[in-house]
């Protein structure tokens, strides 16, 4: 399996419509890509999950990591299409039993991603799920947090990337193939 996007050019064209650009959001400069009317339209939904999942069917996942918060909205349904386990992956202080954490550079300052130090043994195989991926640093922390608990890291799929910011080169750096649905140049 190679990194990089969906090569349905209308299934591309039929998502990209309902993604909004909304410039200078949250500051100034910025393109922001808002993924809101996709959701609200099911049959672009179901077609986007159904885009992120395939590229995977044969990898035998185990788990699908989401990354908090959006990737939880397509985390959920691609584990239930892969019949594998959901393990969210949050911001500090919002799970309730023994964590482990990964801290990771932000343009200014750091944050962190905790996982239960339960929600993935040795050996299992586990899928990186979110919604944008842009400078990659988020997604490269839930690689490492996977692979301390011992998961192996099959793949990373998201709905939209942005190679420009870095992210998509990041990633396939690590080695696991990295799909997205969508990308904006």
């Amino acid at each position: 399996m190679t990194s990089g996007s969906s090569s349905d050019p209308a299934l591309a064209a039929r998502l990209k419509a309902r993604i909004r650009a909304v410039p200078g959001f949250p500051e100034p400069g910025v393109l922001f890509r808002d993924i809101t009317p996709l959701l609200g339209d099911p049959a672009a939904f179901t077609e986007a999950i159904a885009a992120m999942t395939a590229p995977f069917e044969p990898a035998r996942v185990d788990a699908v990591a989401a990354i908090e918060s959006r990737g939880f909205l397509f985390g959920g349904p691609v584990a239930g299409l892969l019949n594998a386990a959901l393990v969210p992956l949050r911001k500090p202080g919002k799970l309730p039993a023994a964590t482990l954490a990964e801290d990771y550079e932000l343009e200014y300052g750091t944050a962190s991603l905790e996982a239960h130090t339960d929600a993935l043994s040795p050996g299992r195989r586990v899928l990186i799920v979110d919604d944008v991926l842009a400078t990659g640093g988020t997604a490269a922390a839930a690689f490492r947090l996977c692979r301390r608990l011992g998961a192996e890291v099959v793949g990373f799929s998201v709905l939209v990337a942005l190679p420009p910011l870095g992210g998509l080169a990041r990633l396939e750096r690590l080695g696991p193939p990295v799909r997205s649905v969508l990308e904006y140049r």
